[in-house]
């Protein structure tokens, strides 16, 4: 019987480089499942397209947690528990410390509502390893003007959004120190991957 693959996710503010890191990791593992939210199945992507399509304007915090994790648990049930059940790695760009930290921390929406729309979505599933990308809002927001990327709901925000964001997904990691690791994202590029890798192995 193949042992459980591992669910690493990767957290962070705009601009802080989790999806070249997601990347790297799945090339230096090789044999894994790279997926992201909100996505990851057929159903899933629907949902997003269906928050993209109006950059995410106009919608209040309780219909944006109802829909992540209405994507959400078709993403766990349909893609990431089954390929975990098969001894994959499953490896993804952003999860529920998203919706804690976005529409909780920086929405204002209290985060027992949100906890409580959790289980009654995915129950206690968590990953097994989140890497926190971290880094200060004026950088972040910088890289993220170089890039052209259509799916832009939060980089206009003002700075304040953005620092709650950051202290978010800080106060999660510290909160849940053997699941989280912060990294620091203003670093280069391999530095950030070696010490990513270096971390992953300590879990395999």
């Amino acid at each position: 019987m193949k042992s459980r693959g591992l669910f690493i996710t990767f957290e962070g503010g705009e601009g802080a480089g989790k999806t070249t890191q997601i990347k790297r990791l799945a090339q230096s593992l090789g044999d894994v499942v790279l997926t992201r939210e909100p996505g990851g199945t057929p159903e899933a992507e629907a949902i997003r397209n269906t928050f993209f399509q109006n950059n995410g304007q106009n919608w209040p915090p309780e219909a944006l947690v109802l829909l992540m994790f209405a994507a959400r648990v078709l993403h766990t049930e349909n893609l990431i528990r089954p390929m975990l059940e098969t001894g994959k790695h499953v490896l993804c760009d952003r999860y529920t410390d998203s919706t804690r930290v976005y529409q909780g921390y920086a929405g204002n929406l209290s985060l027992d509502k949100i906890e409580a729309v959790k289980t009654l979505s995915i129950g206690d599933f968590e990953p097994d390893l989140t890497f926190i990308m971290d880094i200060a809002p004026e950088e972040g927001l910088k890289r993220t003007g170089k890039r052209n990327d259509a799916e832009i709901a939060f980089e206009s925000k003002d700075i304040a959004f953005h620092e709650n964001l950051r202290q978010g997904f800080l106060t999660i990691a510290r909160d849940n120190p053997d699941r989280c690791v912060i990294i620091n994202a203003s670093q280069e590029a391999d530095v950030i991957a070696a010490q990513v890798l270096a971390k992953v192995k300590e879990k395999l």
